[in-house]
């Protein structure tokens, strides 16, 4: 399959999910709620690092003192209230129904360069999709480049595989019992990560790939059915982004999405989402029916 990567199209959002469940990517330039985002991002970067250029610091502090500098960064950006405005704002520019569109938090990302810490809180993604990891094929995710992006820290797209199955380790995975004994352990994980998540089972054909440089505070939407990766960092900088999911309410009672060409993954990350314009939680009728569906191997 061939992967079109749409710039500032004026599509509406009905259109881009269909256009997205399909294996498509849009990217988007900088907004004026982006900019207020990756700001306030940039202000807790800072006040984390102090003097030290957090793009670099990985040249200056010892590898421990940077897990754990990320590990107390992360989790107030992620739990900030601050945030659970200017989501919603950013996903209003993108011309999403606020009251049937529903987010997930916000996750501040990094990618160190030259393989100085690439497990537990600042993990390499290997070759995945999302829906190993029991999100619903409705997901669309959301990407914003904190600083300046280059292609050797990016992310890469694997089209070939949209449709192609990958054998891979999904039928392990329950997010529920990963939420309950994997998740709090990732700052632990600094020379390795030893936590059990689904991984190609299988070699993996990287090329042909698609990689998307959006500027600082530029948008990246893409499938969470798209195969995707963590490009190797050659920067020689630390890469930091946000990501976060969304999911159309619409969608969601439909079971509309991307086909599941190999995701055998049980549990939901439904109760994850809330409403943009309340903050209401996803109905728990349709995370039970995604849970009891994905038990029966129905997708």
């Amino acid at each position: 399959m061939m992967t079109s990567v749409f710039a500032n199209s004026a599509v509406t959002d009905e259109v881009r999910r269909r256009l997205l469940f399909q294996g498509e990517v849009f990217v988007y330039a900088a907004s004026p709620a982006t900019t207020e985002l990756i700001g306030f991002a940039r202000e807790l970067i800072s006040e984390a690092f102090g003097d030290v250029n957090p793009e670099t610091a990985q040249h200056e502090m010892p590898v421990e003192e940077f897990a754990k500098l990320l590990a107390d960064l992360k989790p107030r950006f992620i739990h900030h209230p601050r945030c659970k405005k200017l989501l919603p704002a950013v996903i209003e520019e993108r011309g999403c129904d606020l009251g049937q569109t529903y987010f997930d938090v916000p996750r501040l990302r990094t990618s160190t360069s030259n393989d100085y810490l690439v497990s537990g809180i600042s993990y390499a993604f290997h070759p995945h999709r999302d829906c190993w990891y029991s999100a619903p094929f409705s997901q669309v995710n959301w990407w914003i480049p904190v600083y300046d992006v280059v292609p050797e820290n990016v992310m890469a797209f694997h089209p070939r595989y949209f449709d192609q199955p990958v054998r891979n380790g999904s039928a392990g995975y329950d997010y529920a019992e990963w939420n309950r004994t994997s998740r709090q352990s990732a700052a632990g994980h600094i020379r390795s990560d030893t936590r059990v998540q689904p991984r190609p089972e299988e070699q993996i054909e990287l090329e042909p790939q698609v990689r998307v440089v959006p500027e600082a505070g530029g948008t990246l939407m893409f499938s969470g059915a798209q195969l995707h990766s963590t490009v190797p960092n050659t920067s020689g900088r630390t890469r930091f982004s946000i990501d976060f999911r969304t999911v159309h309410l619409a969608d969601v009672r439909a079971h509309r999405g991307a086909p599941n060409v190999d995701a055998e993954c049980t549990g939901t990350t439904l109760r994850d989402f809330v409403r943009c314009n309340d903050l209401a939680a996803m109905p728990e009728d349709l995370a039970l029916d995604y849970e009891a569906r994905a038990l029966a191997g129905v997708s």
